[in-house]
């Protein structure tokens, strides 16, 4: 069938995720056939590439061979069993070499799905632990002005996106926020780490007085994704991890963009040169975009709080499909491509090249606030449309890239294989559509 067809059944069909669907009567929906590298291919033959992975998650490429292979292996031999009273090989290999690669002391791993899934499972986790040590009234949390973690109601309880939280406010529980390290926030005359200090200083101010009442911070490390690819100073995180530690607050780091290598370390909170956090939640990259699988990291301090005789004292939280085989291992191959080929190494000299090959972009006159962190550019574009996000999603189809603005902002988080010379078409034909906005 072509891309007409398959367009057809779609939309009668299918109800897309964070979609408006009467907009696909004007902008049609894109019917993928395969995948290959960098590049997705619909049923007509046309192809684009992929610069925002898949929605962050493609690390190696589509129809990676060795992630397929490692996928073909696992399938002849185990394709699921019930994680609750059974253990299996793929997922206590990747749990060991988890924790050997997070940062130190967070050694207990507990699976879910999806990037919302980990976070849910951080704060039930930061709750119920208050509650194990007799603190059950430090039971709320604080987030980041623009903070996004999800769209389940925990998750999106302590997300600050107007567009994704307010229609289900009355759903939500109140949390506190306070102002975010967003270098893009500088006065004159201030750094990104002058920021981070005063970001730092509200939130010292926040906890002095609700410290008794607070069970977690949660953050995301170095880069808000969702508010619009926000970067900020590491220096944040480790005074955010100073001050939480002193006033007994667990920090809960929300990984699930961040992690496997985007920021130029496997973990974003590697740069903060700070203690670990109390909660590490991965998702997104961790199975290179192959299977749904997230995991959140712990401490022995918290793993221990609910280990008892009384069942209730446990953490008895499930959903089927908790550790999946074909999932673990898919994310033990991610592992293998990470150690066997040097990718956090290779990734610093390619986010040097690309900076490089995106500088006619970054000095364009219509584009403001370039920034970088590692392997993610992102810059705002001065345009009068009011429908930009929507028009640029239609021109890149038109120029054969895959870019997904949120509102004025562009991003570039493409799978770490694009050559230098994919690159450079990709700033080739954006410039062109930056000329045309």
């Amino acid at each position: 069938m072509n891309n007409a067809e398959w367009l057809a059944r779609s939309r009668a069909a299918v109800w897309h995720p964070c979609t408006q669907m009467k907009l696909h009567e004007t902008l049609p929906l894109v019917p993928i056939a395969r995948g290959a590298g960098a590049w997705l291919f619909d049923f007509d033959g046309r192809r684009y590439l992929d610069a925002v992975s898949s929605w962050w998650v493609n690390l190696f490429g589509h129809a990676n061979p060795r992630i397929g292979a490692a996928l073909t292996a696992q399938l002849s031999q185990l394709e699921h069993v019930i994680l609750a009273g059974f253990t299996h090989r793929s997922v206590v290999e990747l749990s060991e070499r988890l924790a050997a690669l997070a940062p130190r002391g967070l050694g207990h791993a507990f699976y879910g799905s999806d990037g919302a899934s980990a976070v849910e499972i951080a704060l039930k986790m930061a709750f119920h632990y208050w509650s194990n040590v007799g603190r059950p009234e430090k039971n709320g949390f604080v987030s980041l002005a623009g903070s996004y973690h999800g769209e389940t109601l925990g998750a999106l309880a302590v997300t600050d996106v107007p567009l994704f939280r307010d229609v289900y406010a009355p759903l939500l529980r109140r949390n506190a926020i306070v102002p975010s390290p967003d270098a893009r926030t500088a006065g004159p005359g201030e750094s990104a780490r002058d920021v981070a200090e005063r970001a730092a200083l509200a939130l010292e101010a926040h906890l002095v007085r609700h410290h008794a009442t607070t069970a977690a911070l949660i953050v995301e490390p170095l880069v808000q994704g969702a508010s619009g690819m926000a970067m900020y100073d590491a220096a944040y995180l480790a005074a955010a991890r100073e001050i939480t530690a002193r006033r007994g607050v667990h920090l809960i780091a929300d990984e699930i963009m961040t992690g496997f290598g985007r920021t130029g370390t496997m973990f974003a909170w590697e740069q903060a040169a700070a203690p670990a956090p109390d909660f590490l939640c991965l998702s997104k990259g961790i199975t290179g975009g192959c299977l749904p699988l997230s995991c959140v990291l712990t401490t022995d301090d918290v793993f221990a709080a609910f280990y008892a005789d009384d069942v209730a004292r446990g953490f008895l939280h499930s959903h089927s499909y908790t550790g999946n085989p074909l999932a673990c291992r898919a994310a033990l191959a991610v592992l293998d491509v990470f150690r066997d080929d040097g990718v956090i190494n290779a990734n610093r000299d390619r986010a040097r090249r690309w900076a490089e090959l995106l500088a006619p972009v970054a000095a364009h006159p219509n584009v403001r606030d370039f920034r970088q962190c590692g392997m993610i550019f992102a810059w705002e574009v001065a345009t009068a449309r009011p429908d930009f996000a929507r028009w640029c999603f239609a021109e890149a189809l038109a120029s054969e890239l895959l870019l997904r603005p949120i509102g004025r902002t562009i991003y570039v988080m493409p799978p770490y294989i694009l050559t230098d010379d994919e690159m450079q078409l990709l700033a080739t034909r954006t410039l062109a559509i930056l000329d045309r906005a």
